[in-house]
């Protein structure tokens, strides 16, 4: 493909080589350089891809992409400068792959909470009814109905513009996808073209990485900003971001709610551990879904699902047999009594949601045992507020550990017990290792009491000191259900 079809539509400072050469490969990691490939030199939060041109020319690149030109140039390779890298590696992206985004409706979904299962219940919607479609999530992606392996919530763009040509190559109508915050800063969704955008809600996560609320606000801002005039803008009311992201967005603009006035308002009529009755405006459904944010996501898949023309009349019926995503309360009964929850629940409010859920549909009359950990090198700030909660709204907590990764379990755990106050101290248990903790939990436990673990919900591992070990919440909870009772 000639370099000039792949940075089509970039803006580009200056050029220097040959302006007409094909080009066979893009790369911005430098090992993955192949003879005849663009190189885009792009500034990471851990490396700085201009460190490694001269490697990647080396390895037979024949053009570069770069934000600053390199003193020493080699014969016969072009190098072009840009204002910004990763936004040229999104758009070229898209070019190299012949802009499959344009050949679906391609929905996006941000914000802290939620995004998984309403991209994956979107996806298994339209699905159902007779639609091909493909899938971008943090538990997996899907063509069609065949899985592809997921390593990030959003892909690099090379991996996301190669899944979307499958998909279009394959014939799906729409994907559903979960737009990171990450994502949007990083330009790993530049150059796409979305159908549609959904906002969740936007609650304290990646600090780490962000710094400020603010700046985790605007990231998924952005995405709105973003979107054309031919997509649907569809926002949470009840989250006070809500109206944010629809102040500057060209898109239609669509709301979701179940504590104010908006185009798609819902009301929890009854709850129970098997599911709800929720009324969605004005006319009621059963849905297998439980809890207050699990009605607020059905809100979003029943208002995208309206936007994209699905037939109303059908909607509500095809809602009503929609299960939740794996590791999203996701539930395991003891052959005694005992209901096991699994959840991904690793932001406070997250965590507050799922207990509360719990505690509004249980008899009161049973204990609520909960088991969380939190990640290493991650934002450290809510560490405190995850053990506060967790404390607040259940009878027994266990602390345990988490995705350690490299930081020291016990110390996390130390940061954690920092939210406790000392009158509560006699409800809480420190366990270090996450299968004693599931098995103590158990073990405390009654017929008829509840059990949530939280943090890892799809999670098949746990990573210490980098390496991945096999570990399934689900799986560990089953099995200390079977050993103990």
């Amino acid at each position: 493909m000639k370099i000039k079809e792949i940075l089509a539509n970039c803006n580009l400072m200056e050029i220097e080589g040959d302006k007409d050469i094909d080009i066979l490969d893009l790369a911005f990691d430098s090992r993955k350089v192949k003879n005849g490939s663009l190189f885009f030199a792009v500034k990471g939060t851990q490396v700085d891809g201009h460190d490694y041109i001269e490697k990647a020319v080396a390895q037979g690149a024949k053009a570069v992409v770069c934000e600053r030109m390199p003193k020493a140039k080699a014969d016969g390779v072009t190098y072009i400068q840009v204002d910004n890298s990763a936004y040229v590696l999104g758009m070229s992206a898209s070019n190299f792959f012949d802009n499959p985004s344009k050949k679906l409706k391609l929905v996006g979904v941000t914000g802290t909470n939620g995004k998984t299962t309403i991209a994956t219940l979107l996806y298994r919607l339209f699905t159902d009814a007779g639609y091909s479609c493909g899938l971008l999530s943090t538990i997996e992606n899907i063509v069609n109905l065949e899985a592809v392996a997921s390593t990030h919530t959003t892909p690099d763009p090379l991996e996301l513009n190669a899944l979307l040509c499958k998909m279009a190559d394959n014939g799906c109508e729409y994907a559903f996808m979960e737009v990171s915050s990450h994502s949007v800063e990083q330009e790993r969704i530049a150059g796409l073209h979305f159908a549609g955008g959904i906002f969740t809600n936007l609650t304290h996560d990646h600090l780490d990485y962000h710094k400020t609320m603010a700046n985790y606000r605007n990231a998924k801002k952005k995405f709105f900003d973003n979107l054309p005039e031919t997509a649907f803008a569809l926002t949470n009311l009840d989250d006070k971001n809500g109206a944010v992201m629809l102040q500057n967005t060209r898109a239609k603009k669509l709301s979701y709610a179940l504590k104010h006035d908006a185009d798609f308002k819902g009301v929890v009529m009854e709850s129970h551990f098997d599911g709800m009755l929720l009324k969605v405006n004005n006319t009621e459904v059963f849905t297998q879904l439980v809890g207050g944010f699990n009605a607020s996501n059905l809100l979003a898949i029943y208002g995208a699902a309206v936007a994209l023309g699905f037939d109303k009349s059908e909607l509500l019926v095809e809602i009503s047999k929609l299960h939740g995503a794996n590791g999203r309360f996701d539930m395991v009964h003891s052959e005694n009594g005992i209901v096991g929850i699994v959840d991904y629940a690793h932001t406070p409010d997250a965590l507050e949601n799922v207990l509360t859920t719990i505690n509004d549909v249980r008899r009161h009359n049973e204990t609520l045992i909960t088991v969380v950990g939190c990640g290493g090198n991650r934002d450290t700030t809510k560490r405190p507020e995850m053990a506060a909660v967790a404390v607040r709204f259940s009878d027994r907590v266990i602390l345990t550990s988490d995705n350690p990764r490299n930081e020291d379990p016990d110390e996390i755990i130390r940061q954690m017990k920092a939210g406790i106050a000392a009158k509560d101290s006699n409800k809480v248990l420190s366990i270090t290792n996450r299968h004693e903790a599931i098995r103590t939990a158990v073990a405390l436990a009654k017929k008829g009491d509840i059990i949530l673990v939280a943090g890892k919900g799809h999670e098949n591992y746990q990573e210490i000191n980098g390496i991945k070990n096999h570990f399934d919440d689900k799986e560990e909870l089953s099995e200390a259900f079977k050993e103990v009772h």
